[in-house]
């Protein structure tokens, strides 16, 4: 399929006000809101555009497989910095749109902080650029960071621009046996300490800490944390594809961002904690109004991330002026609204 062709089809989708479902591998198809419409699937609009290791920049079509993105980067020793699922046969197109960022996230930055550009077809069917492909040239709005995450309701995001970077040359992992408020408290204490932590994770007692950088400075770091040494080589894709053995019980699974800082909260279930805290995985039944309260009340929200029934809706609910602000968005490039919608929030 050709750019073009992915233009008509919306175009002629938005004159007749037909909903389209926007989908690449349908790894992520569980993320968000229940999706309807007519499948447009993107795999056919794949390959690797440009990609100049020095550059530290690669350049993709939506369709391309995320596995093969991954794979030429690691010939020439770079990496996705922000560790993005696969949960699949993901594309690179629905990595972006997912905007889901793995366990280093919180020390290398989410995914939407490497967006440099993307290439969107509108609700119009308008092929739109915002950005560039390397650093200078991102300026004004910046659009292209604004669909990273937004599931398919503003635009079909047809080519992407990343930043790349240099994979790790030494990583270690530590085990430690902590209750969740001293893991917490250990975890920000190291946040404000020059560590190369690259990423951490608490599960029943145990906390799992990634040291990644220069073999020196690794070394140094495990004499300071302490613990013992981990052969952690398959936990960190564990937990970052959800084959963790946490992930496989049958309780709705919600996805609480909150300030690192928040004490351990006031809701029963087994949970994961990553980002150093400001992650926190909870299996639970309780409902979705206590939940959401509870996460409000320290400081952050929750995501119904994995359920068999979505009825409250996915995300948390928007405040008003968010809510404006969010309409106005989706009227501005799908005024037809035709685009994946009701994917992040039922009024849209």
């Amino acid at each position: 399929m050709t750019l073009a062709q992915f233009q008509d089809r919306i175009g002629d989708a938005a004159a007749r006000k037909s909903p389209l479902r926007l989908r690449g591998g349908g790894s992520k198809d569980f993320y968000g809101n229940p999706p309807h419409g007519e499948v447009l699937d993107t795999r056919a609009y794949a390959g690797i555009v440009d990609y100049e290791p020095s550059e530290l920049v690669l350049t993709a079509r939506c369709g391309t497989p995320l596995g093969e993105v991954e794979r030429v980067l690691d010939e020439s020793g770079q990496c996705l910095p922000f560790e993005p699922p696969h949960f699949g046969a993901a594309t690179f197109g629905g990595c972006v749109a997912a905007g889901l960022s793995g366990p280093r996230r919180a020390a290398a930055g989410a995914l939407r902080d490497f967006v440099l550009g993307v290439k969107l077809v509108d609700g119009r069917g308008r092929a739109l650029d915002f950005g560039g492909r390397v650093m200078k040239n991102v300026a004004g709005y910046d659009v292209s960071r604004l669909v990273a995450g937004s599931l398919g309701t503003l635009g079909l995001i047809a080519e992407a621009s990343l930043k790349v970077l240099p994979r790790p040359r030494y990583e270690r992992t530590l085990r430690l046996e902590l209750a969740l408020p001293q893991a917490l408290e250990a975890m920000n204490r190291w946040a404000g300490e020059p560590l190369p932590v690259s990423a951490t994770a608490w599960h029943e007692g145990i906390l799992h800490v990634r040291l990644s950088g220069s073999e020196a400075a690794v070394r140094a770091a495990l004499a300071r944390i302490g613990g013992e040494s981990a052969d952690a080589g398959a936990l960190w894709r564990e937990v970052r594809e959800h084959t963790h053995p946490f992930f496989a019980r049958r309780e709705a699974l919600w996805r609480m961002a909150l300030p690192s800082s928040a004490a351990p909260l006031a809701l029963e279930g087994p949970q994961l904690v990553e980002w150093n805290g400001a992650l926190r995985w909870l299996k639970s039944d309780r409902s979705d109004a206590t939940v959401r309260a509870i996460a409000r009340q320290a400081g952050g929200h929750a995501t119904l991330f994995r359920a068999e029934e979505k009825s409250a809706g996915a995300f948390q609910p928007l405040e008003a002026v968010q809510l404006r602000l969010h309409r106005a968005l989706k009227r501005a490039f799908d005024p037809a609204g035709i685009l994946n919608p009701g994917r992040m929030y039922a009024e849209l």
